[in-house]
């Protein structure tokens, strides 16, 4: 009988995520300016000839305009064969240059009536259909192997990234407290995902409990050293633009210390349910086990996990910065030199708050277990 109800109670779960899922997409961000898009259509095409004679080459840069012919391939012009213009800043990780067979995204600049082209842009390489190929193999592979597990995994994996995308961005734009806002975005992305996962079980409360004392805990660490590191929230990739582009009131320093724990909430999430998982089989094949006992278990499952987890961190956060190691180790600066720049003192910040969190939420997790596990006296 409990059995039956608590599948029945899973399933409604489930049931209410997809229908949360339902309504965040159609939620609208606040930040739509259809007035500003009303005459502009991003359509994909395919550049059929390239006219290269406006560009100069200066060293490893490339400036000016690249003129070329592109079929246009989806939309209400499709077929239609236009002229686009492809401009050249000799920024390198922005620029491109297109020859032909290249599928790229068209931005079309229509009249008023919307039954004239009046200019078009070459934007970059058309993506989305291998970004969607991409996400559907993802998708099929999860569902073939973990069936109904995997059905849930995936269905957080939706409500996280719309929940980031409709709830915690715009309100970052519309000025509410980042370190409070992200705090709550956290848990309760954090309780979808391990309640669809482990249902409404021992084995889930564990783990809830668990993930979020991690979360508090890296949070507390990223406000304490954030503090003493000094790093302003500019650090981070287009803050200055959202300056320029009118939202001056924004907390970009708060912005870069919640992004510290949101990143790091995947990883504490994994460790608490690890240690969860490997307490409830123990208890499952040894309910005699006393609480101390349970909570020794813990410890001893969670060192090998700490030991992996931490230097996951290390790999995640550091491999993004690969290239920029490389310019200041082949300009022969010193170490001391390099791990004192701002950016990359922000790496270090990340890096070791947030493995601070893993070795702290795993005895933590243990703890907890010990206590909401029944036992038998």
């Amino acid at each position: 009988m409990r059995n039956f109800l608590n599948r029945n109670i899973n399933i409604a779960f489930t049931l209410f995520i997809v229908l949360l899922c339902i309504i965040l997409i159609y939620l609208p961000t606040g930040f739509e300016k259809p007035e500003m898009t009303q005459n502009i259509y991003r359509e994909k095409g395919i550049i059929t000839s390239v006219d290269n004679s406006d560009l100069d080459g200066y060293g490893a840069i490339t400036v000016g305009t690249q003129d070329v012919k592109a079929k246009i391939l989806k939309g209400p012009f499709k077929g239609d064969t236009i002229t686009a213009a492809n401009i050249l800043m000799g920024d390198l990780k922005l620029d491109k240059i297109f020859v032909p067979g290249d599928k790229v995204q068209l931005v079309i600049n229509t009249s008023n009536t919307e039954d004239k082209i009046i200019s078009a842009r070459a934007d970059d390489i058309y993506r989305i259909n291998i970004e969607l190929i991409l996400f559907g193999l993802f998708a099929l592979f999860l569902l073939s192997f973990a069936k109904w597990t995997g059905f849930k995994a995936l269905l957080s994996f939706t409500f996280t990234a719309l929940a980031l995308w409709k709830i915690l961005l715009p309100a970052f734009l519309k000025g509410v407290s980042p370190i409070p806002l992200s705090l709550g975005i956290v848990i309760l992305t954090t309780t979808v995902i391990i309640l669809l996962i482990s249902g409404f079980t021992k084995k889930g409360l564990t783990a809830l409990a668990g993930s979020i004392a991690g979360v508090f805990i890296t949070c507390g660490l990223a406000l304490l050293f954030g503090h003493f590191f000094r790093i302003p929230g500019t650090v981070m990739d287009y803050a200055e633009t959202l300056r320029y582009i009118g939202f001056e009131d924004i907390n970009l320093s708060d912005m870069f210390l919640s992004a510290i724990f949101i990143s790091a909430a995947g990883a504490v999430m994994d460790v608490s349910m690890d240690i969860a998982a490997a307490q409830d089989e123990l208890i499952e094949k040894r309910p005699d086990m006393t609480r101390r006992e349970l909570i020794r278990s813990g410890f001893n499952i969670a060192y090998p996990v700490i030991g992996t987890m931490t230097t996951t961190l290390l790999f995640a956060y550091s491999g993004s910065f690969l290239f920029t190691f490389m310019v200041f180790m082949s300009k022969g600066n010193p170490m001391e030199h390099i791990v004192n720049i701002n950016f990359i003192a922000a790496e270090i910040l990340y890096t070791l708050v947030g493995s601070f969190g893993l070795v702290l939420v795993a005895p933590a997790t243990a703890i907890i277990g010990g206590y909401i596990y029944p036992q038998k006296h």
